[in-house]
């Protein structure tokens, strides 16, 4: 098994309490669901972020489309990896998600 990393980005954050009680529930529910296959649930990405540049300047920001979390899977495959992601509720509220196969060093 080979090890992938969703990298989430975009979405909405839940405007009342009610409904992010619902959408940590559906969270859950695909996290519970990915069983062995889930390394690491990752964790959200506050919007603050630094860039450094290869002549070692620091830039405000991220560059691109900046992320807004991550997950760790385990998988056969990318084509595998991509499926599992595709259960992930972060879709649910307008989100994208890049699915990047690791290597060992």
């Amino acid at each position: 098994m080979r090890e992938f990393v969703l990298v989430y980005t975009g979405g909405s954050m839940p405007e009342t309490e009610e409904e992010g009680a619902k959408v940590m529930a559906a969270w859950g529910a695909w996290m519970g669901s990915l069983g062995d296959a889930l390394v690491s649930g990752g964790n959200p990405f506050t919007p603050q972020a630094k860039t450094i540049n290869n002549d070692g300047s620091v830039a405000e920001g991220a560059v691109g489309t900046p992320a807004t979390g991550y997950s760790i899977v385990k998988a056969d495959s990318l084509d595998s990896a991509v499926e599992l992601a595709k259960g992930c509720p972060h879709w649910q509220h307008g989100g994208q998600i890049s699915v990047y196969e690791t290597f060992q060093m």
